[in-house]
């Protein structure tokens, strides 16, 4: 196994370490900030010195680059090359050497657990470590983590390449995040379901065939409202949960059965709860009183997950059959549109859902309405919803703008491309007038949501502004 330093991360000494007035940071030198290492990133250089290889890294291998021109660090079991960051490092290059050659997950935690470290260092990828063979625990059969990662599930009938995912958990002063390292690529919101009663979590993530649980009894209370988020390209699931009280937890809670296992994923016939934003039946509908008023009609648009947990039986469902519906949720309210002069609407994927009946209100009901702009992000075209009725409406309606961007486009896309940006919103998100009214509404991913308020905040709109819907 790894050795990972034994001295405190940053060290007493560090400019790093916090002080009185918060952790400092060390200058960077001119050219070094974040955007010029985005920019470094997205160059095409090679960043890791193997012309885009990959290789497995035995501890030898690892321990061989340790110096600051040639410096490899093991973050969970992936290896990267963090000499081309070194000059771009808040911290300074002295805290990124104290991992260098070894394995750095532990002194990574301690300071920068938060920090998206994939998205970060992905064109620096050397490869994962080599695995090796893990003894098991006589009396409890707990597996023994090495660099970060869970090896070899209990299950006997389990491949013997399979790597059990893993969990981590941190917390600040009103929330606990529960971070789970699936390794699975192209994971989506439908393998996670999560379950909160009478203080006892648990939470369910299918990873192939394979079920991976968390079921603890919390340590403290929390509130009902759980979110989850899912970053696909790196498989890793963050559950959000918000304290009941203030209070720093001392660990996250009593293991209940099953708790940290990877077994063979079996139906249980358990119930499986969605969220949904009702639409209309079109973007043309209007909001006079329906034909049939004794009848009760709800649609939704539902994007169908083949490999996910709930829409693939959704999918197969009768007429004549049956499902549960719950009372609405979310804190939207008809009178935020009211004496609107401009109405800018950012979506992402099927967070268009909320859009469609501000979207319809808004053009019917406002009547010092001036302008009303979508922004509609998606991977393909084939992903854009309602896409001819969108562009029908824009044609029709003089007020109503609409825009696609896509991120995954086809050589043949003359529209516009990428992802949420300053330079995209700063043209789009615009005043006609300097005193306009206006408010933004945002849905969609949370990464996609979280930046676009950030994003939008930078452009000095405020807070009463922006209005942003859970996808």
């Amino acid at each position: 196994m790894l050795n990972v330093p034994s001295p405190a991360f940053p060290a007493p000494g560090s400019q790093q370490r916090a002080a009185s007035g918060g952790r400092s940071k060390v200058p960077l030198k001119q050219g070094r900030s974040l955007m010029d290492w985005i920019r470094l990133t997205k160059s095409g250089k090679d960043l890791t010195g193997l012309k885009g290889r990959l290789i497995e890294v035995t501890e030898e291998e690892l321990i061989k680059h340790n110096k600051k021109d040639d410096c490899w660090v093991c973050i969970r079991g992936l290896v990267y090359n963090v000499s081309p960051y070194m000059e771009y490092h808040p911290g300074g290059e002295d805290e990124l050497m104290r991992a260098a050659g070894s394995d750095g997950t532990d002194l990574f935690d301690q300071v920068h657990r938060w920090v998206n470290y994939e998205s970060m260092l992905k064109e620096c990828l050397v490869g994962r470590m080599a695995v090796k063979p893990v003894v098991l625990a006589k009396e409890n059969h707990e597996k023994k983590p090495l660099n970060g990662i869970l090896l070899k599930s209990k299950v006997p009938d389990l491949p013997v390449k399979e790597i059990s995912p893993s969990y981590d958990w941190f917390q600040t002063e009103s929330l606990v995040t529960i971070v789970i390292y699936t390794k699975q690529k192209d994971m989506d919101s439908e393998s996670v379901i999560v379950d909160y009663q009478d203080g006892c979590f648990r939470a369910e993530i299918v990873v192939n065939d394979y079920s991976y649980l968390l079921h603890t009894e919390l340590s403290h209370e929390i509130q009902e409202d759980i979110t989850a988020r899912v970053t696909e390209k790196t498989g890793k699931v963050e559950i959000i949960l918000k304290k009941k009280n203030n209070v720093s937890w001392k660990y996250l809670g009593h293991p209940l059965e099953s708790h940290n296992s990877f077994t063979a994923h079996r139906e249980k016939g358990a119930e499986i709860v969605k969220p949904y934003t009702p639409v209309l039946e079109s973007l043309h509908s209007d909001l006079r009183e329906p034909l049939h008023p004794h009848n009760k009609y709800i649609y939704v648009i539902i994007k169908i997950y083949h490999t996910g947990l709930f829409t693939p039986h959704f999918d197969c469902l009768q007429i004549g059959d049956y499902v549960s519906l719950s009372n609405p949720e979310g804190n939207f309210k008809k009178s935020q549109l009211q004496d609107l002069e401009e109405l800018f609407l950012l979506a992402a994927g099927t967070g268009f859902t909320p859009m469609v009946k501000i979207l319809n209100y808004a053009l019917a009901n406002i009547t010092n309405l001036r302008k009303v702009k979508l922004m509609f992000f998606n991977k393909t075209e084939e992903d854009i919803l309602w896409r001819n009725q969108l562009e029908q409406l824009a044609d029709k309606e003089r007020r109503f703008e609409v825009e696609f961007i896509l991120s995954e486009p086809t050589c043949e896309w003359i529209g516009k491309q990428g992802r949420i940006s300053l330079p995209l919103l700063s043209k789009f998100v615009k005043r006609s007038l300097e005193n306009s009214r206006v408010l933004i509404c945002i849905c969609g991913p949370a990464p996609f949501t979280e930046q676009g308020i950030r994003l939008l905040k930078d452009l000095n709109f405020s807070q009463e502004e922006v209005h942003s819907f859970t996808a």
